[in-house]
């Protein structure tokens, strides 16, 4: 029998190797972006889905700032356990005129009242409700390039006609 505690085996130094470096969060860029009313698909096998368009925005950060271009959408499952999985694609536009398309993956769940409050546009504070996502960078201008190889991770805050979110680069 196994006489360790529970606060033992599960110690995040007893499962990691020494020799690799920890992931750590740089900020990258805050973002607006302006949506549209829902389009609802209606109840599918999967669950609720939806269909928010993008229509514009901004984003500010040290390295890189622009607007959000309109053209994007948000394509969305509310599955049966209350979890929204997020699938949003859309393009930034640098100050200097650089394209960026994205693809932004994601999370956002919480307690039913608090979700329910969000669906009919009812602000709630961000630290109510999980909001995660994992945006990923593709562009063919050169300046902006390393955005290409990058792990990015996003905390968001859901608003009745916008969406803020705060970007990182993991390092």
């Amino acid at each position: 029998m196994d006489n360790s505690t529970h606060s033992e085996q599960t110690a995040p130094e007893k499962h990691m190797f020494d020799n690799l470096p920890i992931p750590s969060p740089r900020f990258l860029y805050a973002s607006t972006i302006t949506i549209a009313e829902p389009l609802v698909v209606g109840r599918t096998a999967c669950g609720l889905r939806r269909i928010i368009n993008i229509t514009g925005g901004s984003f500010k950060g040290p390295r890189l700032s622009g607007k959000v271009l309109p053209g994007g959408a948000d394509w969305q499952i509310i599955k049966n356990d209350g979890i929204t999985e997020l699938e949003a694609k859309y393009t930034l536009e640098t100050d200097d005129g650089a394209l960026i398309y994205i693809t932004n993956w994601g999370l956002r769940h919480g307690p039913k009242e608090v979700m329910d409050k969000l669906m009919a546009g009812a602000y709630v504070p961000p630290d109510a409700y999980y909001f995660r996502t994992v945006p990923r960078f593709e562009t063919g201008t050169e300046k902006y390039a390393w955005l290409n190889g990058m792990v990015a991770v996003a905390s968001g805050e859901r608003q009745a006609n916008q969406v803020m979110i705060n970007v990182f680069e993991v390092l």
